[in-house]
């Protein structure tokens, strides 16, 4: 199966009989930006947007082919996670009285939706447009187990103002729980030979929920008030990520938490800023804006640099960053943190934005 060229290669669904072909779609806005996408995973496989000097620069880690993301060693480069992205603490939660045991991938945790998850399965992909390429999945009862068949769709949609919208939906017919993210890995210099220690990085987030050794939430939401997590002043990435003697920091080898985004008092779901973050190198600026509670910074802090992507960039230590909005992390298993839960009748619904400029 992995020698099979581009356009032809068949990935077979693990718990059904169908078979679709992987493909990639691109979209173009005609002002310099061009998102390419995949129903693999419905990952993001490249985005390419102007430089400061009008260079287009690509700005994701990514690979020329389909083939070359499923030989990938690292499954989370790019796709959509679920049904739960992030982690569950010990595989388990429970929902109405009932103890589910999910499939366990991350030590003795589960992360990203498990051992086959979102970013694994072929999609259903249509695109609509020149600016809008739709995914669709059904995730089977029982799948890595979470319960209820769960319907999802994702829509990838390319604006004229360079800006990409990734706007989710889904709906069970059974209790569940769903969170639903991105995992692009961004480098703003156009290649990793670079580290994205120099991006300069803005959350605007007053708190963060601290994690254990194995990088599961406690429980608590803490101030990043005098921490190494505080990036409410935009802060060059590099400039705390070693302080080592700070629990937090040495528990993940950096960044690896999740940040509660500032909401409008009595409307948490609120359109709003979640972070920036700009590369002086290039004068590359991207903002997140996002409806999410959550946004999970990763500093790229297990890269080891054996994936070779688009034009031989190593993905080596450090040089690629995620943020993911998102509910919290474990939300399952913590009654303070916001409900995961999903029910017959509702529609989960979230969107985020990832926007461009130059400064």
């Amino acid at each position: 199966m992995k020698n099979f060229p581009l356009f032809t290669l068949i990935v077979f669904l693990s718990l059904s009989c169908t078979q679709e072909t992987a493909q990639i779609y691109t979209m173009n806005n005609g002002n310099g930006m061009e998102v390419k996408v995949t129903n693999y995973g419905a990952r993001i496989t490249s985005i390419v947007v102007p430089a400061a000097n009008g260079l287009p620069t690509e700005v994701v880690w990514g690979y020329d082919t389909v083939q070359e993301y499923y030989n990938s060693s690292d499954i989370n480069c790019g796709p959509i996670v679920g049904r739960y992205g992030n982690r569950i603490g010990k595989g388990e939660f429970t929902l109405d009285g009932t103890t589910y045991h999910l499939s366990l991938n991350d030590g003795k945790n589960h992360l990203h939706g498990g051992t086959n998850g979102f970013s694994s399965k072929l999609w259903k992909a249509t695109q609509l447009s020149n600016y809008k390429v739709k995914m669709e999945y059904l995730s089977k009862d029982g799948e890595e187990g979470y319960p209820g068949n769960l319907k999802v769709a994702v829509t990838y949609s390319l604006l004229p103002d360079n800006k990409l919208e990734i706007s989710y939906e889904a709906t069970t017919d059974a209790p569940t729980i769903i969170n639903l993210t991105s995992h692009a890995y961004f480098n703003l210099h156009g290649t990793s030979a670079h580290t994205t220690n120099t991006h300069i990085l803005t959350i605007n987030a007053d708190s963060f929920t601290p994690v254990d050794s194995e990088l599961i939430p406690t429980g608590a939401i803490i101030p990043v008030e005098g921490t190494p997590l505080d990036f409410r002043i935009p802060t060059a990435i590099g400039d705390r990520i070693n302080t080592l003697d700070y629990e937090q920091i040495a528990f993940a080898g950096g960044y690896d938490h999740n940040w509660v985004l500032n909401k409008p008092s009595g409307n948490p779901k609120a359109m709003t800023f979640a972070a920036e973050l700009y590369e002086p190198s290039t004068g590359i600026t991207m903002r997140v804006m996002t409806d999410q509670k959550g946004l999970q910074f990763y500093s790229g802090n297990f890269m080891d640099g054996k994936d070779v992507g688009r034009n031989g960039d190593r993905h080596s230590y450090r040089t690629g960053v995620a943020l993911e909005t998102q509910n919290f992390p474990d939300a399952p298993n913590h009654f303070m943190f916001p409900s995961p839960v999903l029910r017959p009748g509702e529609t989960y619904s979230t969107t985020t934005y990832y926007s461009f400029d130059t400064k």
